[in-house]
């Protein structure tokens, strides 16, 4: 990554150097649930979360994976399937076979991401992942959203942040690429603890992360809660700020997929910014460049690596 010509080291970039052509995700719905909606964890799932509004291409869920894949396919000429809509591991490692060779099957296919649960990658998930590295690009995306066990567990995720450093343990080093989910702007947190997320993650290892704007969505728990009491909402100004600091303490190798949170003003209840997503990236961008700092920057400068901007 040439840091002197870019502030944030982006997916696209990555992209951009790994595959000679052009190449974007293909969302999926392949049926799946969450140990925290079926009982087994918790009931319910999280409070924040209806898949139909982080996954719109795939929110029907009576389309064959198969039609799904085709669909996504007429629109593109190289793409990565993305098992988005929500916890794609939760299954025996044969349905898991069964869905990727599914998806390689295709010559257009270059690569699978897969959305999951930092407590729901078993070595043996695990060690089938690794298996398809010979044959395709594989990103592995961990839902891990803040590194505090309190907002865990009001968030309903009925997992802990012990489990997701175990995860990344277990995955490291076997091949494929390691993303992290963070939403920053949770309720009870303060920018402190929003910063040692930050910092924990950036001691991971992980390759990427997804930064996400706490937001409301239709139809969630949290919608109901926001309406008898309204929330603490970032500003789209508020936001660049955090992201941000957040940006600057992440390694430089480290690219970020998303600066913010993406979703359809049909399902969004609140922020509503009115920005597109090439809007949003622009304001993190003004905002670094307004400091004069760069991703990585905070650490540089912590490790005693004082970088000329």
């Amino acid at each position: 990554m040439d840091l002197m010509g870019s502030r944030i080291h982006r997916f696209s970039d990555h992209l951009c150097g790994r595959f000679p052509f052009k190449v974007s995700k293909l969302p999926v719905d392949a049926g799946f649930t969450c140990p925290n909606r079926d009982g087994t964890k918790a009931w319910g799932g999280c409070t924040y979360c209806d898949n139909r509004s982080f996954s719109p291409p795939a929110r029907d869920r009576s389309v064959a994976v198969r039609d799904q894949i085709e669909r996504g396919l007429a629109k593109r000429p190289h793409a990565i399937v993305y098992f988005q809509a929500y916890t794609n591991t939760y299954a025996p490692v044969e349905r898991l076979r069964e869905l990727w060779d599914l998806a390689l099957s295709y010559p257009q296919v270059v690569g699978l991401a897969i959305a999951t649960r930092p407590d729901c990658v078993p070595d043996p998930v695990l060690d089938l992942v690794e298996a398809y590295t010979r044959r395709t690009a594989i990103w592995l995306e961990l839902g891990f959203e803040t590194s505090h066990d309190a907002t865990l567990s009001a968030l309903n995720r009925a997992h802990t942040w012990a489990e997701c450093e175990d995860a990344v343990r277990r995955a490291r080093g076997r091949g494929f690429e390691l993303v992290a989910h963070l939403i920053f702007g949770l309720p009870g947190e303060t920018r402190a603890m929003m910063m040692e997320t930050a910092d924990r993650v950036a001691e991971l290892g992980v390759d990427a992360a997804k930064l996400h704007h706490f937001y409301v969505a239709r139809g969630t728990a949290l919608e109901a809660q926001h309406r008898r009491a309204p929330l603490a909402l970032l500003s789209l100004e508020e936001w660049a700020s955090l992201a941000a600091d957040v940006i600057e303490r992440l390694p430089e190798k480290l690219y970020i997929e998303r600066v913010a949170g993406e979703l359809g003003n049909a399902w969004l209840a609140a922020p509503r910014w009115g920005k597109s997503t090439a809007q949003v990236w622009n304001a993190v961008e003004a905002e670094l460049e307004r400091r004069g700092t760069r991703q990585g920057m905070s650490r540089r400068k912590s490790h005693g690596f004082v970088p000329q901007v």
